[in-house]
């Protein structure tokens, strides 16, 4: 039993050695169809502004670049931005500006900055990474003023722009269909405290073209679905919002 369980565990590290690539970069950019839906309140005291989201899709750009090398003390880096639109209707009190079902807009723009470790590097084709997400998020809400008889274009009678970062736990996994260039992936990031929430969830399948050994282009396309929710007194507004839907990219392996 002993030589077989030994036999067993260098067989698993010599597959792990033999399929492992020790220096990778991928990149990959693409479009993601996203809903939005949620809300958004007035964090001042004293003002009653709400907001529903029209729940109409978006197309978000997304953008992402994985570098993996091989000194293993060192974390390897996954770098991903994004930028979502989501516009919605205010209602109530906002800084002293009241309003009544007024177009608002919402812009975010995120930056990930993911240190990771892999636990299993496609190890039988299995890939398990772990690290934490640096998240960056950037946002800018405006509500629109009525326009004077109709004579003047619409302007912004209220506006906020704030930014704030947080970490988040990250985590992917990974399957290689054998003797094929399809692939399934999923991987999520999740905070939790004080009342606000971050998550941001995806699953995908991709398709890499074998073409060369050293410039392999493919395709991906999932699903994600991301939560932001903001209960924190440092920020004027408060948010409760989910983005849904499919997105679709190309990806280059290097």
């Amino acid at each position: 039993m002993k030589k077989i369980l030994t036999s067993l565990a260098f067989g698993a590290i010599l597959t792990s050695t033999l399929s492992a690539d020790f220096i990778r970069t991928e990149i990959g950019v693409g479009g993601w169809s996203q809903t939005p839906s949620g809300t958004v309140t007035e964090n001042i005291a004293g003002s009653t502004g709400s907001n529903i989201f029209d729940e109409k899709e978006d197309t978000s750009l997304y953008a992402w670049l994985l570098i993996k090398h091989p000194v293993p003390i060192l974390p390897n880096i996954r770098l991903e931005y994004v930028d979502i639109n989501a516009n919605g209707v205010a209602n109530g009190s906002w800084g002293g500006f009241n309003t009544s079902s007024s177009p608002s807009h919402l812009k975010l723009k995120e930056y990930d900055i993911i240190p990771y470790y892999n636990i299993l590097d496609n190890t039988f084709w299995l890939t398990l990474d772990l690290g934490i997400d640096l998240k960056y998020i950037k946002y800018d809400y405006n509500i629109e003023g009525v326009p004077a008889a109709g004579i003047v274009p619409a302007f912004n009678a209220y506006q906020d722009s704030s930014s704030f970062a947080l970490p988040l736990v990250y985590a992917r996994v990974r399957a290689q269909i054998p003797t094929t260039g399809l692939g399934i992936e999923s991987d999520i990031k999740y905070v939790t405290y004080n009342g606000s929430t971050v998550y941001d969830f995806r699953a995908k399948v991709d398709y890499t073209f074998d073409i060369t050994p050293v410039f392999q282009p493919g395709l991906e396309i999932g699903y994600r679905a991301q939560k932001v929710k903001i209960d924190d007194s440092s920020v004027d507004i408060k948010s409760d919002v989910d983005f849904t839907g499919v997105y679709a990219g190309v990806i280059v392996r290097f």
